[in-house]
């Protein structure tokens, strides 16, 4: 049985081990779709500063996100004590609750630079906050339900960095832009399907620790087959969105996008748990460029 390995107490602790605690991997996609909201929200009438587009990626990536990805791993420290034994905190190079504190402390920084932004772009970073740690934390611990975990975890990587940037772009004025609120809610489902696919690899200590994560539920081949679902209906939404506004250029791009998608999601059926990781630098690669180029689009039809 794997047991969270015990630390000296006279052991330092070492930097590389916080930022590995934040997971800078999982940065890009909240920064990417801030990003897209930064693009949708721009343009004429608006104004933007280096400094609250600075201070905004640094919200989306390693403070919103990395707050939740310590989170996550303080209170998934016995789950990751199966599936990742060499992470900080099961092997000891984190010990004690500095797991805990280091996800504490990173959140109230987030706090402190989104409040320095804007009053709005604090109400949402507060929101995304309290998406991730309700995710992870007890008594509501979303991530123990299949649906449920996906779909926070999409809404806040996505959705709430989307408008985020569209917030720091332009005010509470871009939010009313044509498309801006529906494409970050359909992106948000669609990135729930991407999700789905990050969860195989800890389909076993899942298992064990009663986390009903859909491929712990229903296999790996059932929940890829689900996932894929998930990734393309939402896209052909955005597809049928842009169409209807007269955007179809961006709606083209979209729908090859889409296209060279499904012939990945072809290719990881042979097997989804060997593939996935090829699917996320392929697939998913696509899946963004369509999100940019939705945001061009909104941004093109606002003048």
């Amino acid at each position: 049985m794997n047991r969270i390995r015990a630390a000296g107490r006279s052991q330092a602790i070492a930097p590389r081990d916080i930022l590995e605690l934040l997971k800078p991997v999982t940065w890009f996609a909240p920064v990417w779709a801030f990003g897209c909201g930064l693009v949708a929200g721009g343009g004429a009438g608006t104004s933007l500063s280096l400094a609250e587009a600075a201070g905004g990626l640094l919200l989306a990536g390693p403070l919103v996100c990395g707050a939740s990805q310590a989170a996550n791993d303080w209170f998934d420290r016995h789950v990751d004590a199966v599936n990742e034994p060499d992470r900080p905190i099961p092997s000891g190079r984190l010990p004690g609750r500095t797991g805990l504190y280091v996800a504490v402390t990173v959140s109230l920084l987030a706090l402190a630079v989104a409040a320095a932004i804007s009053t709005l772009v604090l109400a949402a970073t507060a929101l995304a906050l309290l998406s991730g740690w309700a995710y992870s934390a007890p008594p509501l611990r979303l991530k123990a339900n299949g649906i449920a975990g996906v779909l926070v975890t999409g809404i806040s990587y996505e959705g709430l960095a989307w408008l985020t940037g569209a917030l720091v772009a332009g005010g509470a004025a871009a939010l009313s832009r044509p498309l801006m609120l529906p494409a970050a809610l359909l992106y948000s489902l669609g990135a729930a399907g991407i999700m789905v696919l990050n969860d195989f690899k800890a389909v076993e200590g899942d298992r064990q620790s009663g986390i009903r994560s859909l491929p712990a539920m229903l296999g790996i081949a059932s929940s890829a087959r689900l996932a894929c679902w998930m990734m393309a209906l939402p896209q052909l939404g955005v597809i049928a969105l842009l169409t209807w506004h007269g955007l179809t250029y961006g709606a083209a791009f979209v729908a090859l996008s889409l296209a060279l998608q499904g012939l990945a999601m072809r290719r990881m059926a042979r097997d989804p748990r060997a593939l996935a990781p090829w699917y996320n630098q392929t697939g998913v690669t696509l899946f963004v460029a369509g999100m940019m180029a939705s945001a061009i689009a909104i941004r093109a039809a606002a003048g």
